[in-house]
């Protein structure tokens, strides 16, 4: 038997078994970034990355091997470490740190010490709080880390020029790749191949809310309208904000994660909308957005069903 038709006799399942299991547990930490436990998506994520930026790629991938790592030093529950749980907010730290510092001593210091952080505040988040916390221990982690990199004076990237040429097909690839800090149409292409794989309405939901986002955060946008780069602080017109997809890629998680917690069209809906809202408002703080407006959007519109539940029920119908 020819070495192709062995391969082609014992089938997918049982190639996928040729991955050595803490492989396949990287890659599903960082598929599970958009909600997705398969190793494949995580593959199509890292490429994508690696189109736009070969070294933030790096940071991903030594960021969910961190995240699974510390997981499973630490013993914490062997089927949550195995579907990649420990992985994402570490994934994102480790993008995040390439993308607001330059290589050096100090960034990759602060690389590994956030990655573990980011680990540990998730296992706590999950036995601690009542109701899912997403990407809140990436957002608080990396917040810290950009505050202290600044303080030991770790050299940051300096934020890239005026996009030129940018029409609304970029635009929404860019909102979909702007969740791990890419501005990339083939990143954002390979980020819906890969959610597709795993689930294809995942990925409608995921274009639709980047799609809404642009919509959205161009509605009263003009050529002299200007704001605050929600990531780099800078200012920026509004427009080209938009362009980069600054105003989408919040949109892509709260629609994914919505319509897992409610197969319905109004839950994810309400929680694009509110997330574009709230983009504004994060750089206020003088902090980056990061996934800030798609973690309090879904938690306002989680609350909101929380209190339908319990206010508007039907007499003898228990509360869930």
């Amino acid at each position: 038997m020819t070495r192709l038709s062995a391969l082609k006799e014992r089938g997918p399942s049982s190639l996928a078994g040729d991955i050595p299991v803490p492989v396949r547990v990287v890659f599903r930490g960082i598929g599970q970034v958009f909600f997705q436990e398969n190793a494949l998506t995580g593959a199509c994520f890292v490429l994508g990355i690696a189109f736009s930026s070969p070294l933030m790629a790096v940071g991903a991938v030594v960021g969910a091997a961190i995240g699974a790592a510390t997981a499973r030093v630490l013993k914490f529950d062997q089927s949550e470490v195995l579907a990649g749980i420990y992985g994402f907010n570490a994934t994102l730290v480790g993008i995040a740190t390439f993308f607001f510092f330059r290589p050096s001593a100090t960034s990759i210091g602060l690389l590994v010490a956030g990655c573990v952080a980011a680990t540990l505040v998730t296992w706590l988040a999950r036995r601690s709080v009542p109701f899912p916390t997403y990407t809140a221990p990436f957002i608080v982690t990396t917040w810290a880390l950009f505050l202290l990199g600044l303080a030991l004076g770790a050299a940051r990237v300096e934020p890239g020029g005026p996009l030129e040429g940018v029409g609304p097909v970029r635009a929404v690839a860019h909102g979909v790749s702007q969740v791990m800090f890419q501005a990339s149409i083939w990143t954002g292409l390979l980020f819906l191949i890969g959610i597709a794989l795993n689930n294809w309405q995942h990925a409608s939901w995921v274009l639709l809310g980047s799609i809404v986002g642009v919509l959205l955060g161009s509605y009263h946008a003009t050529a002299a309208a200007r704001t605050l780069d929600p990531e780099s602080l800078v200012d920026r017109a509004l427009l080209e904000n938009v362009a980069l997809g600054l105003y989408g890629y919040n949109a892509t998680l709260a629609a994914v994660a919505l319509f897992l917690w409610k197969r319905s069209v109004i839950p994810p809906l309400l929680g694009m909308m509110l997330s574009v809202l709230l983009t504004d408002l994060a750089p206020l703080l003088g902090l980056p957005a990061l996934t800030a407006p798609f973690v309090v959007a879904t938690w306002l519109v989680l609350g909101l069903g929380w209190i339908d539940t319990r206010v508007f029920r039907e007499p003898g119908i228990p509360v869930p």
